[in-house]
C-alpha cells in the first residue's frame, strides 16, 4: 500500500530477514510473511503486551487494551501506573500480541497523545467499542501512540522459514 488511506497512516514497511544465529532462519526471501499478516493480527488483537524499562533498567510488561489505527498502536494507561512512569523516563517500548503461534512484535517509542482530531478519536473510540463490549473512551488523554520502527513476525507452524522483519521509514 503506497497511498495513505487515512491521515497519519504509514507506507508499507520493507520486509527482510533478521539475523538470528542458531535458529536456521533462511537468507532467501521465499517464505517471508506479507505485512498484511501483521496488520490483521494487530487489528484483531484484544490485548497488547507493553514492555517498558524503569530508569534503573528493571523490566516491566503488562497487557493493555488498545487498537491498531493508521499504522500505529494506541493504548491507554493511568498516569500513575508503572507503565506511564517508565515511559516518562524512557519512551522505548516493545509491543507484543497474545499469540505465541502467530507472532507479531513491534519496537518503537511510546509518545503520549497530547492532541487528536475529532475524526481520528471517533475511529479510535469505535475500535475500542468493537473490541471491548461497547466501552468507548471519552477523551484521548491517557493514551499513548507507538509508531513502530521495526516489527517481527512468524508462525510457529512454519518456523523458521516464516520469520520476517519489517522496517519502517528510513530505519536501516
Amino acid at each position: 500500500m503506497s497511498e495513505r488511506s487515512h491521515i497519519g497512516q504509514r507506507d508499507e514497511p520493507r520486509a527482510s530477514r533478521p539475523w538470528m544465529e542458531g535458529y536456521g532462519v533462511p537468507a532467501e526471501a521465499d517464505g517471508m510473511l506479507p505485512w498484511q499478516f501483521a496488520v490483521e493480527r494487530l487489528e484483531q488483537s484484544r490485548s497488547y503486551w507493553i514492555a517498558t524499562a524503569s530508569p534503573t533498567g528493571q523490566p516491566h510488561a503488562v497487557p493493555v487494551w488498545g487498537a491498531w489505527l493508521d499504522g500505529a498502536v494506541y493504548f491507554s494507561t493511568a498516569p500513575s501506573s508503572r507503565t506511564a512512569r517508565n515511559l516518562a523516563a524512557n519512551p522505548a517500548v516493545e509491543v507484543h500480541l497474545e499469540s505465541g503461534e502467530e507472532v507479531v512484535a513491534l519496537e518503537g517509542e511510546a509518545q503520549p497523545v497530547t492532541a487528536m482530531d475529532a475524526e481520528t478519536f471517533a475511529r479510535l473510540a469505535d475500535a475500542f467499542a468493537a473490541k471491548y463490549d461497547g466501552y468507548r473512551p471519552e477523551r484521548p488523554e491517557g493514551f499513548y501512540v507507538v509508531r513502530p520502527r521495526v516489527a517481527y513476525g512468524w508462525t510457529l507452524a512454519d518456523f523458521p522459514r516464516s520469520v520476517t522483519r519489517w522496517r519502517f521509514d528510513g530505519v536501516s
